[in-house]
């Protein structure tokens, strides 16, 4: 069904049913019948979907059908465009089944930047999880790329709740830092998956030369002009001409082509504070000087949403509930 509305705005309604399209409503006051739908305005593309509980019959009839109660088909979608527009526009795609009952986006086409500049197989799914406490956590102390500092008891812990809270979500790979404090949270997370943990170097933490191993209250004494640029202005914190946090956002950049072009449509990542500062920040566009901007805690979990595009979403930031409660993510 085409029905041309004012503003030179085509509406096209198309009801897939066995096979066979069928026209479902044709009204030249368009406007007014589709103000109760939801819609959505992209780059001059408008997108409406309904999801009623009752349709019209499929009929072959010339005539426009008129509303019927008995049948309930799928999900319907109306795509709107400028009139000089071919009539064969994309479907974007859908984030979820309950978008419409929760107030969820439709899509987010341009919500940001590709990472992967090219499309990748299909939508994908990423969790990414903060390894649990570390020794040199407890004790305040710098760690940045070293392989000192590791998982702690209630670190342990920590990990033992993120898995308990994952449970129930089907997972293709996990990719992990190779450094023993998220190693460690990556397997024990893991425990009891089928498929083999992935280690990727460019999940490794940003490497901080003299400061690692250094209790703050000591780095601050020893180095005060070096210490208060990395707590101030860390995007600018530099050792012999080298940007840790620049580079880290390159490394980043690098870790999400190499999740992005994996097969399979749902990841989990472990890794550090920095590192999914990182990871964060540069899949919603955001620049080294933002570095402390996002915080994560041990164990903390955040989700994202990628289109086929390689544009992200984020879901969910930070979720630490399971910390506190037995509560079980499903997403």
């Amino acid at each position: 069904m085409k029905s041309t509305c004012s503003g030179a705005i085509t509406i096209m309604l198309v009801h897939q049913h066995g096979g066979r399209r069928a026209r479902l409503w044709e009204n030249k006051n368009s406007k007014n019948r589709t103000q109760s739908l939801k819609a959505s305005k992209m780059n001059g593309i408008v997108l409406i979907t309904i999801t009623p509980s009752r349709w019209p019959s499929i009929s072959d009839s010339k005539q426009p059908l008129k509303l019927q109660t008995h049948l309930c088909p799928p999900n319907v979608r109306i795509l709107c465009s400028s009139s000089s527009s071919s009539p064969d526009l994309p479907v974007t795609e859908k984030l979820g089944n309950d978008a419409s009952t929760t107030g969820g986006a439709y899509d987010f086409e341009r919500a940001t930047t590709s990472l992967t500049q090219k499309l990748i197989s299909s939508p994908k799914k990423v969790t990414l999880v903060r390894h649990g406490l570390s020794s040199w956590n407890k004790e305040r102390r710098i760690q940045g790329s070293s392989n000192l500092s590791i998982l702690t008891e209630t670190g342990v812990t920590q990990a033992e709740r993120c898995r308990k809270a994952l449970a129930d979500i089907y997972f293709d790979q996990c990719f992990s830092s190779p450094i023993s404090r998220a190693k460690s949270t990556a397997e024990v997370i893991w425990q009891g998956r089928e498929e083999p943990l992935v280690f990727l170097d460019s999940l490794e933490e940003a490497h901080l030369y003299f400061l690692e191993g250094m209790k703050n209250v000591d780095a601050r004494q020893r180095y005060p002009k070096e210490y208060r640029t990395w707590r101030e202005d860390p995007c600018n914190f530099s050792v012999n001409g080298v940007y840790p946090i620049r580079k880290l956002w390159e490394v980043a950049s690098e870790a999400w082509k190499e999740i992005l072009f994996t097969p399979g449509e749902n990841f989990l990542v472990v890794t550090h504070k920095s590192m999914l500062r990182a990871l964060i920040c540069t899949a919603l566009g955001l620049g080294p000087e933002r570095f402390r901007a996002i915080d994560v805690n041990n164990g903390g979990i955040s989700v994202f949403n990628f289109n086929r595009q390689g544009e992200a979403m984020l879901q969910s930031l930070n979720m630490t509930a399971h910390m506190y409660s037995d509560h079980a993510y499903r997403y």
